[in-house]
């Protein structure tokens, strides 16, 4: 860390790409709605470049990856919920340390909420199928706010939720959006190392730390909180 303390209340955790691999879940989503419609299949590869900033930004990207038109955005909107909701969490898995990390932070005494830009019923969804819901105080999704993630808004609102100060409520994330929101609302920011990042090296992200797993959060706090 580059402060010279730190007193943590709370953390934020993302999602997508930071405690669930969901690659698995958009990809048939995405392509059994792109059938649906008519159009050639997208492959993973480019799925992990768009994903992140909500489904709404996801399908547009999608919907412009393979040259439709973007009058089917309605229609491609509607296939994907029904396709995705089907699905949900059967083609993703938990990364190795998740599990172990949201533990370490338990531990640590801090209040623990789940902020995504999945929908909030998604969200809740998958955490509920992964074993993952029962760390988590409050689950928020891009629909819950006026505005998502990289804007700040979600994370000051989510502290409020908390009772928690931005300064005092550690975000972990895997990406820029996560990253900008954090140090935009004043929160510290860790980013893991093995996510999406919409295809961009994490490494060159600003951020306080990263994690090449979230076991290895409980020796970053008892090093952090040590001081």
């Amino acid at each position: 860390m580059n402060r010279p303390s730190l007193v943590l209340h709370a953390a934020i955790v993302d999602l997508d790409g930071t405690m669930i691999d969901t690659l698995g879940d958009f990809a048939v989503a995405l392509n059994r709605m792109l059938v649906e419609l008519g159009l050639p299949g997208i492959e993973r590869t480019d799925i992990a470049r768009l994903v992140g900033k909500g489904s709404e930004h996801l399908i547009r990207s999608v919907l412009a990856q393979v040259q439709a038109d973007p009058s089917l955005y309605e229609q491609a909107w509607q296939s994907y919920q029904k396709h995705y909701r089907a699905i949900n969490g059967h083609y993703a898995s938990v990364f190795p340390g998740v599990v172990e990390g949201l533990q370490a932070l338990r531990r640590a005494g801090l209040r623990l909420a789940c902020l995504t830009n999945k929908p909030t019923s998604f969200a809740q969804t998958l955490l509920q199928a992964k074993d993952l819901s029962g760390f988590f105080e409050t689950v928020f999704g891009g629909d819950a706010f006026e505005r998502r993630k990289p804007d700040p808004l979600p994370l000051v609102k989510t502290c409020d939720a908390l009772g928690s100060l931005p300064r005092h409520t550690l975000m972990i994330g895997d990406s820029s959006n996560d990253a900008a929101a954090g140090r935009d609302a004043g929160c510290p920011v860790l980013l893991v190392t093995y996510g999406y990042n919409h295809g961009e090296p994490i490494r060159a992200v600003q951020a306080d730390g990263f994690l090449d797993s979230m076991a290895e959060l409980s020796g970053w706090l008892a090093a952090v909180l040590s001081r």
